[in-house]
């Protein structure tokens, strides 16, 4: 085999793509379409509640083209970090998913679903044995924060997808994944150069993303070869450069020439860029440096409590000349009413209430280098997050009348500071999450971690194994 052609239909399963990209990518005769389906982008509530970041029928969109696309070549469609997150509740929702489009369109054929959700008891196990070691900046992590973890999954590497097709996997959709990993998978498995496998692989998971005119999510294609591969996005309108491809290795890295892995690390210090065609990029050069030890990146999320916003203008210029003095007195008059009502009950540490303020810091907050603001408005939104949705909604009602009628030495008398634009003035959120864990784990193997279930999809008998191999148990 000289030459494995790969399809990366989009950059985020559910961002959407144009399906004239996809059939033009299609007639390039793919061996297989790979789509990654999450990120830690969106942040942790998506982790913490089980919940996708896109909508169910935008993600069943792009589901249902790529997967009709990949039955009718008969190449294998490989979709990671299903749902977002990856945890179980995430999995569960896009098998679902595609078993929906698939008894819709009477698709058939063999699916691998792959779990990288950790259980709490195998996580305590390996931190005892000392092989949880964390990442810089890392967080504590202890027992205790596996117990108050609302999830925890493991980012997967090639290794699974690997054994999946192995197995005959036609379909596999998997639990959180090295983004990377969807796309090097088959090409090193067949014996392509893993710096090509994975540079290409890098590029390709986010979709169109590396061309000079992007317009919206789209398609990318890559030719795989033994001494370089090609990128070109279907969509003719649309062009790499080697400027655009060179530049996509700085995207979500530290370092520009090197990305780690599970099982190594690509190194792009000798990686070249060349154009090849008025829209598509050859690269070459790069290569692959193993790991002394496999390692798999863990990903975690607490709930912190549940909150309630409330939102409001500023337009006097006397308050806006004086906004930070004015919002520091507002935040004494706050702790000073909350302590009225509550006495002892609520101690200062056990609620929390932030005001960002746009027009001014609140995009940046203290490391915005402008310091003087010449808005002629402000907009303050004023967080408050407590133990349990009752009191942060209770604390948020003392906020909104405080900052109603807050002061200024300019003025006497009763006065009207903030205008806020809903009714009732708060807004509750529910509960809120926080990222717990920045930590690797050595594993005894690359799939222990990362159970396998084999599903026949759309045949009346249906089958469902669990595949055990290398410690893999479902």
């Amino acid at each position: 085999m000289d030459e494995i052609r790969v399809l990366s239909p989009t950059g985020a399963l559910g961002s959407g793509y144009l399906e004239t990209s996809l059939e033009t990518a299609l007639g390039w005769k793919p061996h297989f379409i790979g789509c990654d389906a999450g990120s830690t982008d969106p942040g942790p509530a998506y982790l913490g509640t089980g919940k996708p970041a896109f909508p169910r029928e935008a993600v069943k969109r792009d589901v249902r083209l790529m997967l009709k696309g990949a039955r009718r070549l008969k190449v294998p469609l490989m979709i990671g970090s299903a749902n977002t997150a990856g945890g179980d509740e995430h999995l569960a929702g896009l098998v679902a998913i595609v078993s929906e489009i698939a008894a819709g369109e009477k698709l058939s054929f063999k699916m691998a679903v792959i779990h990288s959700e950790q259980k709490k008891d195998y996580l305590k196990k390996r931190l005892k044995e000392g092989r949880i070691k964390p990442l810089d900046p890392a967080p504590e992590f202890n027992e205790a924060v596996i117990d108050r973890s609302e999830c925890i999954v493991g980012m997967m590497g090639a290794e699974p997808f690997q054994h999946a097709l192995e197995q005959g996997a036609e379909v596999i959709i998997a639990g959180r994944a090295s983004d990377t990993a969807i796309f090097a998978a088959m090409p090193v498995m067949k014996g392509f150069p893993e710096g090509l496998a994975w540079h290409a692989g890098k590029v390709l998971e986010c979709g169109a993303a590396a061309v000079v005119n992007r317009k919206t999510g789209d398609c990318m294609f890559a030719w795989i070869r033994k001494d370089h591969f090609v990128l070109e996005a279907p969509d003719a309108t649309l062009q790499c450069t080697p400027q655009s491809v060179a530049s996509h290795s700085l995207y979500e890295n530290a370092d520009p020439f090197k990305l780690v892995e599970c099982s190594g690390t690509l190194d792009l210090t000798n990686s070249t860029y060349e154009q090849v065609s008025e829209r598509a990029v050859k690269v070459s050069g790069s290569e692959f440096i193993p790991a002394k030890r496999y390692t798999v990146k863990l990903e975690g999320a607490e709930k912190i409590g549940y909150q309630s916003v409330i939102i409001g203008s500023i337009r006097d210029p006397f308050f806006i000349r004086q906004i930070d003095d004015w919002t520091e007195r507002l935040l004494v008059r706050i702790h000073a009413r909350v302590k009225q009502v509550y006495g002892e009950r609520m101690k200062p540490e056990d609620y929390f209430v932030n005001i960002r303020i746009y027009g001014k810091n609140g995009t940046m907050g203290p490391l915005e280098p402008v310091k003087e603001t010449l808005a002629h408005e402000l907009c303050l939104i004023i967080e408050v997050t407590a133990p349990s949705q009752d009191v942060a909604s209770s604390i948020a009602g003392i906020v909104r009348h405080q900052g109603l009628h807050l002061p200024i030495p300019e003025w006497s008398g009763l006065i009207t500071a903030l205008a806020c634009p809903y009714n009732p003035a708060h807004l509750d959120r529910g509960p809120i999450f926080r990222f717990n864990v920045n930590h690797v784990v050595e594993p005894d193997s690359p799939l222990e971690m990362f159970p396998m279930e084999m599903v026949q999809v759309g045949e009346s008998s249906q089958v469902n194994e669990n595949v055990t191999s290398d410690k893999v148990t479902a």
